[in-house]
């Protein structure tokens, strides 16, 4: 177990509101061209991502077109950010249907004619690529950009593929933004002619709207009851099976602390076995819309992931003053310096550990509480993330906004 430390990087933002740009760096280059948003299916922290960088395109008068699964538009309201939607089902793995996406994706950039395309994802990034391919004369096709916020952890069969199209995106695209300096190395290993850092900036959740005790009423944990949080997809790559052992160890604890995971996904069934086998004091909520409130009645928040670049879940706690846990993989450590406690991955006993020290302590609690909040007022804040991709974008199509030929695509 180790306290992190951070890896330079992103300069420090300025105090102030929620995405004003701190002193010194240069306001948004205003970059109006058009551009494609392309994602996969999305519940989380990509989807969210989208939305923020599009609300700050529209803003500063770009043309923006969000491509994805029809769902991800009921989840996201990517037209309430001020962009169209293209309904183009796109999976978060290959599926039969990744035919249809690239034909329905290639209408679009012809109907549309952007002046770049943006993927978020590595199966977005290769439907765009492709799409891409057919699009005009290889001179006028638009650039693609790909941000990538996932690594390849499969592996056998499914791995390999999952590497054969890594390389593909990574030597498609015209500039690759990695999320975490590892993906920005491997990019670079696997042919990316131009990779770099680009830290995604987590949304400010908005104000909680129930008081602590109200919201520890609802769980039906009691005032003196310890509760430890965890957000994000059921999936194995968020290490839930690791949260559950540890948990299960708790049991001799008086009063026993109570484990809420928040979220949905395929490790649904697998996760309640374990619970229900280990009678592990942890409820899976399900998705929720209330993160705020929940953290505000959270005594410690937990991030078992086997791998993350900059989750989001962990910097929503750590902007909220709860505490964290965290595994010491891809991004975390660079995202919370010495604000949170790190542990390996997979090891139960140094989560046990790590939690019991930090719930038994309440002054150590209140430390990481206060070290959490200053770590977060170093990330970068929405507006400095948008004025680097706009300033890729003016990079890659340095005419767009010029010209009697920008009207945008709904007039033409």
């Amino acid at each position: 177990m180790s306290e992190a430390k951070p890896d330079g990087g992103w300069p420090a933002a300025a105090t102030g509101r929620p995405g004003d740009p701190p002193p010194g760096v240069p306001a948004p280059p205003g970059w109006t061209g058009r551009v494609l948003q392309v994602l996969a299916t999305s519940t989380g922290g990509v989807g969210a991502h989208v939305v923020d960088l599009t609300r700050g395109l529209v803003a500063a008068g770009a043309d923006v077109t969000v491509c994805g699964p029809a769902a991800t538009e009921q989840r996201f309201a990517f037209t309430g950010a001020g962009a169209r939607f293209v309904s183009v089902e796109i999976s978060a793995g290959s599926q039969p249907s990744d035919a249809r996406a690239v034909g329905a994706l290639r209408r679009t950039v012809a109907a549309v004619r952007p002046d770049l395309l943006h993927a978020h994802g590595l199966r977005a990034g290769l439907v765009a690529a492709l799409a891409r391919g057919g699009s005009r004369s290889r001179t006028a096709r638009p650039a693609l950009v790909v941000t990538l916020h996932n690594a390849v952890l499969s592996r056998g069969v499914r791995g390999g593929a999952s590497r054969l199209v890594e390389r593909i995106v990574a030597r498609s695209a015209d500039v690759l933004l990695g999320a975490s300096s590892d993906l920005v190395a491997r990019a670079g290993a696997v042919g990316a002619a131009d990779a770099r850092l680009a830290p995604v900036a987590a949304p400010v959740l908005p104000p909680a709207r129930r008081t602590r005790a109200a919201v520890r009423a609802e769980l039906r944990v009691g005032p003196d009851t310890p509760l430890v949080l965890s957000v994000g997809r059921l999936h194995p790559q968020k290490g839930y099976d690791v949260l559950v052992a540890a948990a299960a160890r708790w049991r001799d604890q008086h009063p026993t602390p109570q484990v809420v995971i928040a979220g949905n996904g395929p490790s649904y069934l697998d996760l309640t076995a374990r619970i229900s086998a280990s009678r592990a004091p942890v409820t899976l909520l399900g998705h929720r819309d209330d993160v705020s409130d929940l953290l505000q009645a959270a005594d410690l928040a937990v991030v078992s992931s086997v791998w993350e670049a900059r989750q989001l879940f962990a910097q929503e706690a750590l902007r909220a003053g709860v505490p964290l846990v965290a595994s010491a993989v891809g991004g975390l450590p660079g995202l919370v310096g010495d604000a949170a406690v790190l542990v390996p991955p997979g090891d139960v006993a140094a989560l046990d550990r790590a939690a019991r020290r930090m719930l038994d302590d309440p002054a150590r609690l209140a430390r990481y509480a206060r070290r959490g909040r200053t770590q977060a007022a170093t990330w970068p804040s929405s507006a400095e993330m948008l004025a680097q991709v706009q300033a890729v974008y003016a990079e890659l199509s340095p005419a767009a906004g010029a010209g009697p030929d920008r009207a945008p695509a709904a007039e033409r």
